[in-house]
């Protein structure tokens, strides 16, 4: 089966999901990213960014992208509308590894027998931002989780301001209800480590803390995901980001019966 076909018919109207293939396609990727991340957000670009009005990294290159295509839209980098960065840890091993480490302590997770896979980089357009595009989203993951059978994924999502104070009902609510497993538990490097545990588990009013949880991390809640341990904040990103562990048996049962 080739690297496209596991993916064809996952459509919704004129979208439709796929990945990458072929540098132009990672461009329009990086220029969706910089656009969220840097334009609409506050992230922080370097100045060979800034001029490229590209979000990229080392990683981008031996990287799988998903996107989402609005097939409506005019060809060329217009057309990418949504985005998720893949990393297996097959690929990770024959380069420079995972993006996750420079935060987290992933040990535990990279014990774990099989494959793996980091996500990262997720965004998707104002106009896009609905059940519709996400759901796509998470049936393409759903397609490449089944066709590489991996059992877990991990990666970090953020908290927008680098106040963990601005956060605390949310990230203490997560610590105290949400935290993985030992056996598959990241940990924030001892010198990005910041106390999640802010709030006594008493204290918490559990209907605000999951008001307030970002979109990103509540989807990977509903999917019965976990957080690891501590907080990282991250200034150029503008963040306060958590990690986020999930074992794909859900996943699959979810998308299955749109994927058959």
């Amino acid at each position: 089966m080739g690297k496209q076909n596991f993916m064809l018919g996952i459509n919704a109207g004129s979208l439709t999901v796929r990945l990458a293939d072929g540098e132009s396609d990672i461009d329009a990727a990086q220029s969706l990213r910089y656009r969220v991340f840097y334009e609409e957000m506050t992230a922080q670009p370097s100045d060979e960014m800034a001029a490229k009005k590209r979000d990229f990294d080392r990683f981008d290159v031996y990287c799988d992208h998903l996107l989402v295509i609005d097939k409506d839209r005019p060809s060329g980098t217009d057309q990418v509308v949504g985005t998720y960065r893949l990393l297996r840890r097959s690929i990770a091993d024959r380069h420079d590894g995972f993006y996750s480490p420079w935060e987290y302590n992933i040990d535990r997770v990279l014990e774990n027998p099989g494959e793996l896979l980091e996500l990262g980089r997720s965004c998707v357009e104002a106009p896009y931002r609905n059940r519709a595009t996400m759901t796509l989203l998470w049936r393409g993951i759903a397609a490449y989780v089944m066709h590489y059978e991996v059992p877990l994924m991990f990666g970090c999502a953020s908290f927008q301001g680098i106040d963990p104070n601005a956060h605390k009902l949310t990230l203490s609510y997560l610590y105290h209800f949400h935290m993985a497993p030992e056996d598959i538990r990241p940990v924030a490097q001892p010198e990005h480590f910041v106390e999640m545990n802010r709030i006594s588990k008493e204290e918490i009013n559990t209907h605000a803390a999951i008001r307030s949880i970002p979109p990103l991390i509540k989807g990977y809640l509903r999917l019965n995901g976990f957080v690891g341990d501590g907080a990282v904040i991250d200034p150029q990103w503008n963040s306060v980001d958590v990690s986020i562990v999930v074992k794909t048996d859900l996943v699959t049962r979810k998308y299955r019966d749109k994927l058959t």
